[in-house]
């Protein structure tokens, strides 16, 4: 699995104009499910999200983790993060995995957030969502699972 992580003061997601889901301090995490990713992927993410330093302590320095702050996480299903654009100029998004493994491998990867504490919320795999962030820092992360 790929995930970009944005650290946030906010960040909500809307469908069709309802807000399904909203954060406070935490993290934006953009999910990917990679074809070929297999079920113990979310919950290998999910770890490394939880215990990534990158939320200052009480000197400024990036040395807390979000299980640390006590911050939330908005999970967005964002299969264009597989995208491959090393031939001409139209994306292809063949590296993503089938939509019906990757409704189940992010839900999975929102589903492993929670069980390690963090306040979780999730977008509307599939569906036309508006996400809306404060980027805090800005500070922005690509992770993979196997990276």
């Amino acid at each position: 699995m790929r995930a970009l992580l944005q650290r946030v003061t906010e960040a909500s997601v809307t469908v069709d104009g309802e807000t399904i889901a909203e954060i406070g301090p935490g993290l934006l995490v953009l999910a990917c499910a990679m074809a070929g990713d297999g079920p113990d992927q979310p919950g290998k993410l999910a770890a490394k999200i939880a215990k990534l330093r990158i939320f200052a302590d009480e000197a400024g320095k990036m040395n807390r983790a979000l299980v640390d702050t006590g911050g939330a996480a908005l999970v967005v299903s964002q299969f264009t993060l597989a995208a491959d654009t090393s031939r001409g100029n139209r994306p292809g998004f063949s590296a993503a995995a089938p939509p019906a493994e990757g409704e189940a491998l992010n839900l999975a990867l929102a589903e492993a957030l929670a069980g390690l504490g963090i306040p979780t919320g999730t977008g509307r795999f599939g569906a036309d969502m508006k996400v809306r962030l404060l980027n805090d820092g800005p500070v922005t992360i690509w992770i993979d699972t196997d990276g």
